[in-house]
């Protein structure tokens, strides 16, 4: 089991999620995607293996270097998480769990059910997303935006969807929908404290919008 965690000047907070994960699973892969802070430093002084790109990329690439790293290592499970603190490796095991318990190829955080802390507008971007991509894949995906997942080796095919960027992990589900692996959910608490959203509004949904547009062509 590795977990992949895709960090851009996470300095703040990536020696902390590091730990802590490394509490949960015997390995972490830390994929610096050209920060240019001391993350890649707080990373290894807290038992990460670094990878650095030398500039940003984006998320989704930083992932698939994390992947393509990890498939080279030998590993079989990929559990990925944000390294800005927001999501809680405690629930780690329930991940594990899912995954023995209903033999899922992709195990997908939920956070729905947890909105209290999460900002009115996430909460409502987050179900408009959900709810659509919900359509195009057929089935109910409560959650189709959250990052905190974990990834059968056989689905490498979907891992290494084509976007680089935030689009990423949305592709992701819609290939493994149409490719007939198992999806399942499990509950996730989100933290929310100072963190700053990495995401650019323009330039991240008109890529979105591109990427809705392509999948539904394709049906």
């Amino acid at each position: 089991m590795l977990a992949i965690i895709p960090a851009f000047h996470e300095e703040k907070f990536i020696g902390q999620v590091v730990q802590q994960v490394l509490e949960q699973v015997t390995a972490a892969l830390v994929v610096d995607d050209g920060s240019n802070d001391t993350t890649t430093e707080r990373a290894a002084a807290a038992g990460a293996r670094v990878i650095q790109h030398q500039a940003n990329l984006g998320k989704g690439a930083a992932l698939k270097t994390g992947i393509r790293e990890g498939v080279r290592l030998g590993y079989s499970f990929f559990l990925f998480l944000d390294g800005d603190g927001q999501h809680d490796p405690g629930d780690i095991p329930a991940f594990f769990r899912a995954m023995n318990e209903t033999k899922a190829d992709l195990v997908v955080g939920n956070r729905m059910g947890d909105l209290g802390s999460m900002p009115l507008i996430r909460r409502w971007t987050n179900k408009v997303m959900s709810w659509q991509i919900s359509l195009l894949c057929g089935m109910n995906l409560p959650d189709s935006q959250c990052g905190f997942r974990l990834a059968r080796k056989e689905v490498i095919d979907v891992l290494l969807a084509p976007s680089e960027h935030f689009d990423f992990e949305t592709e992701i589900i819609l290939l493994a929908s149409r490719r007939g692996y198992k999806i399942q959910f499990v509950p996730v608490r989100t933290i929310y404290a100072q963190q700053r959203s990495k995401i650019r509004p323009l330039r991240d949904t008109l890529r979105y919008l591109h990427l809705i547009t392509r999948y539904s062509v394709k049906r």
